[in-house]
This record gives C-alpha cells, sequence and structure tokens, in this order.
C-alpha cells in the first residue's frame, strides 16, 4: 500500500464508522505535534469530526449513548478514534481528556478553510457552525494531502448583520466574548426551554450552512451536556 493510499484507507474507515474527514497536513515544529510513535515525529496528521448533520446518528445507536455513563460521546470517539489509529500504524489524539489539551484549534486551521467566529466556535465556508472535530490520527508517514482552497475573507468578515450576536435573549454573546454563567444559568429557568431542546438560538441564527443545523436530537444532546459541564 502507497502512502496516499494509507490515507485513503483512514478516510473510509472512518466514514464507515460515522466520522467525517477533516483534512490533514504535515506539522511543523510550532504545531505542538506529539510523536505518531515513540521516537518517530508524526509525519501527517488527519483530523476527523462531524460534519453538519452526518455521523451524530451512528453515535446514537451505539453503547456508549445507551450505557447511562459520563461522557458518552467522548468515550464514543476514543474507542472510534483508537481503533482507526491502531488499523494505521498511527497515534489517536483527542480534543478532550486535559488538561493539557491538544491545540485543535491550531490544527483545524491548518487543515480545513475555518475561522474564528463571534460566538467563540470556528465558522466553515460550507458547514457553517455546524462541525466539530472528535478526534486526530499521527501517521509517522509524510503524506502529501489535498489543501482546501481558502477565501480571501471569512463568512463572518463579509457579515455586516452578525444576528447571532443578538439572538441570545440573556446577552451571553458579545464582541467581548461569551458569558457562560449567563446562559448555563438560563438553561436551567423555563424560559431557557427553547435553547435546551432546539440548540442555542444563537448558533441557530447564523445564516452560514443553516440547512446543516443539527436535528432536535443531536441539539438536546449537545445542550444537555454544556449543561452538564456549566452547572449553574
Amino acid at each position: 500500500m502507497n502512502r496516499q493510499d494509507c490515507l485513503e484507507r483512514l478516510r473510509e474507515a472512518a466514514a464507515a464508522e460515522g466520522l467525517a474527514y477533516r483534512g490533514a497536513f504535515a506539522p511543523r515544529p510550532t504545531d505542538s505535534v506529539p510523536d505518531a510513535r515513540p521516537g518517530q515525529p508524526t509525519g501527517t496528521l488527519a483530523l476527523f469530526g462531524f460534519a453538519g448533520r452526518d455521523g451524530f446518528s451512528r453515535f446514537a445507536q451505539s453503547p456508549e449513548f445507551a450505557d447511562g455513563l459520563p461522557h458518552p460521546l467522548d468515550r464514543w470517539s476514543r474507542r472510534v478514534v483508537e481503533a482507526l489509529a491502531a488499523d494505521a500504524g498511527g497515534k489517536a489524539l483527542f480534543p478532550f481528556g486535559g488538561p493539557p489539551y491538544h491545540p485543535f484549534q491550531r490544527w483545524a486551521a491548518r487543515a480545513e478553510d475555518v475561522r474564528p467566529s463571534p460566538l467563540g466556535l470556528f465558522i466553515h465556508p460550507v458547514w457553517g457552525l455546524w462541525h466539530s472535530y472528535r478526534g486526530a490520527v499521527a501517521l509517522v508517514e509524510r503524506i502529501k494531502a489535498p489543501q482546501p482552497l481558502r477565501a480571501a475573507a471569512s463568512s463572518c468578515d463579509v457579515c455586516a448583520a452578525k444576528p447571532c450576536l443578538s439572538a441570545c435573549p440573556v446577552g451571553a454573546y458579545s464582541e467581548a466574548g461569551f458569558a457562560v454563567d449567563r446562559c448555563a444559568a438560563h438553561l436551567g429557568t423555563p424560559e431557557g426551554r427553547a435553547c435546551m431542546e432546539g440548540g442555542c438560538l444563537a448558533r441557530r441564527t447564523c445564516p452560514v450552512g443553516a440547512h446543516h443545523a443539527h436535528d432536535p436530537q443531536h441539539a438536546a444532546f449537545t445542550m444537555r451536556a454544556f449543561k452538564a459541564a456549566h452547572p449553574a
């Protein structure tokens, strides 16, 4: 198997498990990517995650989703990505499990045309705010991966209205950042039910990739996880 076939096989195996290939790149020293094997630097880092509505339904059918134990999505991601890495002879890396945490946002910006949004989430030109990174596989081999086309400006830079900053019912988002405590407190009230059941209203207001917005099951799961991580 040649090097390019290795990356394609990894992509296909991830898709079979419900994870989207989110790009790959050759790390630089400043990217803080661990060695793929002891004493062997990483030649290629491939990222995987959710894109739009795809993938969550596979997770929702998993044992982790149904077992009632904490952090089901993280546990499912770890199981799936570690299996991908083992099959490819690489090392699995995750955006959770710290501190310390791997710089996944820095890696994402190397792998795809994603930019910071006013909500703190990265915005993608196709998926909008409806995507996430669930893990990465570090490979010793240096594989030439297709590089993403990068627009001159992000979708947020050309959005004059910025409806996301005014849609939150408690004004948790502003140019100054995200008021986590204010958001979490609202979610625990009867008025916060719409956010808890349908997802973040500010996020849903963004017009970019709006048709990729999470379905109700996915949205509710995400909000429950956020509320559990930030008890008011």
